[in-house]
C-alpha cells in the first residue's frame, strides 16, 4: 500500500496502517514522538500498537539524539530462522517427543541453564569474539555488575511472553527452525536503568510524556547508553545463535543426516546508525525489522498462524523498514478474560504446543491478522517463503 501521511505535528507521520483503525492511545504516542524537536522522521508499521512511551511498530529517526523507550526494554529482541534439508514427511509421528527434547535443551520462561554453556562445545557455532564480549561486561553500568552470573546462565535461553521456538514447514514441505528471543533480564535491566537516567535530565523535564526522555549526542549519558545498548544487542544476537546451535544439536541426534542452511537473523528492538535525506541519524526500530534492498528478514504471526521469510525492498520512506510480526490487538489481561483453554485448543489445532491456561494470553485470537499485515506492506518487503508451525515451544 501507499503510506498514509498524518500531519499537524512537527514532523509528518508516515503510516503503513489506516490511522482511524489504530488505537487512540497509540495515535497519541505517535503524535508525541513526531513533535519532539530532535526527530527527523517517523514511519509506522501495519502491526502498530500501544507501548511504553513509544508504540510498538514504529521507526523513529533522530538527529544527535535517541530515546531509550523507542527501543524497548528487551534490547536486541529479534528472530533467527534456519532452513533444513529435511521434509515434513520425514519427521517422526511423535512430535510431542521432539518438543520435550527441545524444551530440555533450551530453558524457557524464567528458567536458565544450571551452568553457563560453553560456546566451544556447541557444534557449528561461531565462537569468534565471545571472550571479549564477556570481558566487556565490566564496562557496563555498575548497577548491573551483580548480574554477571545470571547473564551467563541465561545466555542460550528463550524467556517467556511472546518468545518462542518453532519447527515449521514451508509450502514446499521443507522443514525450518525459527526462534524469537532477546537480551533476557540483563537487557531489561540495562534499558530500565538508562530510561531512569534519561528521565532525570534537565532537557526532558518539559516533555508531554516523560517516558519519551532522550539522550543527546556528545554527552556522557549518551555515550554510556550507546555502550550498554550495543553490548545488549550483541547479547541478544549471541543468545539466539547459541539457542539455535543447541536446537540443531537436538535435531541431529533425533533426525538422521539432517543438515542446515545458513541462518537468517534480524533484530526488531534496536538502534542503528543510518543516513537518510543526506542526514546522519540514529534509527530506533521498536517492533520493526530493517528491510533494506535485498536484505532477508522474518515476520512471524502467532502460535498457529505462520511466519513469513521476506526480502526487503529498500523503501526509504519507511527508513528501510517493515513490520516485526502481526502485532497484538488486545492486551494480555483482556486475552485471558476473553478466551478459554478450549479456544486455545481450537485455534492451535494441528500444532504440537502447550494448550493450557499459562499461554492463553498468546492465543492467535489476541493478535492481528497476519495476512492483512503482510498485504499492507507489499511496497516494503517481498515474500520469499511462507512457513506453518508444526511444533511451538513457549515459555
Amino acid at each position: 500500500m501507499t503510506y498514509n501521511e498524518v500531519t499537524g505535528t512537527r514532523r509528518p507521520i508516515r503510516m503503513w496502517a489506516e490511522p482511524e483503525q489504530v488505537d487512540p492511545q497509540a495515535m497519541q504516542q505517535l503524535r508525541n514522538v513526531a513533535n519532539l524537536e530532535w526527530v527527523h522522521g517517523v514511519a509506522v508499521m501495519p502491526d502498530v500498537h500501544h507501548g511504553k512511551g513509544a508504540t510498538v511498530g514504529s521507526v523513529i529517526a533522530m538527529k544527535d539524539a535517541v530515546s531509550p523507550a523507542a527501543v524497548g526494554v528487551d534490547i536486541g529482541c529479534g528472530m533467527t530462522a534456519v532452513k533444513t534439508s529435511y521434509r515434513s514427511s520425514q519427521l517422526p509421528d511423535d512430535l510431542a517427543f521432539l518438543r520435550r527434547k527441545l524444551e530440555q535443551a533450551v530453558p524457557v520462561g524464567f528458567g536458565s541453564h544450571k551452568e553457563a554453556v560453553d560456546p566451544g562445545q556447541v557444534r557449528g557455532l561461531n565462537t569468534a569474539g565471545w571472550a571479549k564480549f564477556w570481558n566487556d561486561f565490566d564496562d557496563l553500568a555498575p548497577e548491573v555488575h551483580a548480574r554477571r552470573e545470571r547473564a551467563h546462565v541465561q545466555m542460550g535461553t528463550l524467556g517467556g511472553g511472546n518468545h518462542f521456538l518453532e519447527v515449521c514447514a514451508d509450502d514446499e514441505g521443507r522443514v525450518w527452525v525459527v526462534l524469537h528471543s532477546g537480551s533476557r533480564n540483563i537487557g531489561k535491566e540495562l534499558a530500565e536503568h538508562h530510561i531512569g537516567v534519561a528521565r532525570g535530565l534537565s532537557h526532558n523535564q518539559g516533555l508531554v510524556d516523560r517516558d519519551l526522555a532522550v539522550f543527546l549526542g556528545s554527552t556522557p549519558e549518551m555515550d554510556a547508553y550507546r555502550r550498554d545498548l550495543f553490548w545488549a544487542q550483541d547479547y541478544a544476537r549471541r543468545n539466539r545463535s547459541l539457542m539455535m546451535g543447541l536446537v540443531c544439536d537436538v535435531l541431529r541426534t533425533h533426525l538422521p543426516e539432517i543438515s542446515f542452511d545458513q541462518p537468517i537473523s534480524c533484530h526488531h528492538n534496536y538502534v542503528a546508525e543510518e543516513r537518510y535525506d543526506g542526514v546522519d541519524v540514529l534509527v530506533t526500530r521498536k517492533g520493526a525489522i530493517r528491510a533494506g534492498s535485498g536484505e532477508l528478514g522474518i515476520i512471524p504471526g502467532s502460535m498457529a498462524t505462520g511466519t513469513y521469510i521476506v526480502k526487503g525492498l529498500g523503501n526509504g520512506a519507511a527508513f528501510n523498514s517493515a513490520s516485526h510480526g502481526a502485532g497484538r490487538k488486545m492486551s494480555r489481561n483482556k486475552a485471558k478474560k476473553t478466551f478459554t483453554v478450549k479456544d486455545l485448543e481450537e485455534q492451535t489445532a494441528g500444532v504440537e504446543c502447550r494448550k493450557d491456561p499459562g499461554v492463553i494470553d498468546e492465543i492467535p485470537g489476541a493478535y492481528k491478522d497476519l495476512e492483512s499485515v503482510m498485504a499492507a506492506q507489499t511496497d516494503l518487503v517481498q515474500v520469499v517463503a511462507h512457513l506453518r508451525q508444526l511444533i511451538c515451544v513457549k515459555g
